[in-house]
């Protein structure tokens, strides 16, 4: 039998063999690289495990094609802890395409016998462009939009690009830091708006969690017009079925999947990537160990949800106290929990259901711990959600429901 290696890869931000779906969103991007003056930048947000990071990915090169430059990287909490280091990140990441771009040219002698002249060439390197932001007068806002002016005059001399991308995955973990008077989120945001204004075609491309865009226009109203809001949900079934079928459509390939077995699949995965990787993964190399053993294969489910409750959610419901779990309980047997649901629905149903049920102010409360833990997102309509996709079947497998 020929030695094919198991082609599904779970795992944040993996490539999966084959990339399903998203042709609207795709469309939607392109759209906005049209733009001759930057009026809409990008959030792209969703669950976990829908391909945020995967399909971010898939951008930079369509970006680049267009004649764009593409900058950016992972954005951590670091970033949000002072303006400085949200300006700093900015550097680092410009620093990567300004470095190979001389900006002055002077001589010197040479010591020694030999005399004769050296030409030394300065580049717009890091180093540089921290120079320029920490020498310019001013706020913080000032000299960022500096170090921006600057780089966009050098670089749209020395390539004459169409624009910059500046695209920043996990932006959800930007915030301002009004405690200590400190507004990086802020900052971001005021210095692309005022850049854009002055035409310059500076684009953000940001990728977080359904928090993202609270965040956002919390931090400045104008982020409302200034984003168009991206929503990833869960695949279709037929692209469901293109993302677990075609990556093992090969004719020499030794698992083969019957249609029960790849509806089995779609039913479990919910129509998310990560969990049609994770699951396909699992039973490809079940079905590999019966096909060498000359059984019939067939769908292994308790097995793999045992293992994905283990991996993927056994970490975010330790967080949970006792009480939150009841009220996460509650929620999951809510017809719209994997939509969204209203406070007063949870009171609701914990009435009907426990002897202790909960009033408005403590689903609230409740819900405000959960979202700070990732387990709940309150939405822009004030209404709220399961953080995690296939929470609520997880509730069940846990005995909790009934």
């Amino acid at each position: 039998m020929p030695d094919f290696k198991n082609p599904f890869r779970p795992g944040a931000g993996h490539t999966p063999p084959y990339l399903a779906g998203r042709q609207d969103e795709r469309k939607e991007f392109l759209r906005l690289l049209t733009q001759e003056r930057i009026l809409e930048n990008m959030v792209l947000t969703g669950l976990r495990g829908v391909g945020k990071t995967v399909l971010l990915e898939t951008f930079k090169p369509e970006a680049i094609n267009q004649g764009w430059l593409w900058v950016g990287t992972d954005l951590s909490e670091s970033a949000s802890v002072n303006e400085d280091n949200i300006a700093i990140r900015l550097c680092t990441d410009l620093s990567i395409i300004t470095s190979g771009v001389v900006i002055e040219t002077s001589e010197v002698q040479k010591l020694g016998f030999s005399g004769g002249v050296e030409k030394i060439e300065y580049t717009l390197n890091y180093h540089t462009l921290l120079e320029i932001y920490k020498s310019t007068p001013g706020l913080a806002l000032d000299k960022l939009k500096r170090v921006l002016e600057t780089a966009w005059r050098v670089l749209s001399s020395a390539h004459q690009p169409k624009g910059i991308i500046f695209a920043y995955d996990e932006a959800q973990n930007l915030s301002n830091q009004a405690q200590k008077e400190q507004f990086p989120l802020a900052l971001l945001l005021d210095t692309f708006q005022s850049l854009q204004r002055q035409g310059m075609p500076l684009m953000l491309v940001l990728t977080g969690l359904p928090t993202l865009f609270p965040k956002l226009v919390e931090a400045r109203t104008f982020s409302e017009r200034m984003f168009r809001v991206v929503f990833l949900k869960s695949l279709e079934p037929e692209e469901s079925r293109e993302a677990i079928h075609k990556p093992i459509k090969d004719e020499n390939c030794p698992v083969k999947l019957s249609d029960e077995s790849i509806q089995t699949i779609i039913d479990m995965s919910g129509g998310y990537p990560y969990f049609i990787q994770f699951i396909c993964r699992e039973v490809y190399d079940a079905f590999m160990q019966k096909i060498d053993k000359g059984e019939r294969a067939s769908v292994p489910v308790e097995e793999i949800e045992q293992k994905l409750d283990t991996d993927f959610f056994a970490g975010r419901w330790s967080r949970a106290t006792d009480r939150q779990r009841e009220l996460l309980s509650v929620i999951a047997t809510l017809n719209s929990c994997d939509d969204e649901f209203t406070v007063q629905e949870a009171v609701e149903v914990s009435q009907k259901m426990l002897s202790k049920p909960f009033s408005n102010s403590h689903v609230h409360q409740i819900l405000v711990a959960l979202s700070e833990q990732g387990l709940i997102f309150k939405n822009r309509h004030g209404k709220y959600s399961f953080a995690v996709p296939l929470m609520g079947k997880f509730i069940f497998r846990q005995g909790l429901v009934t």
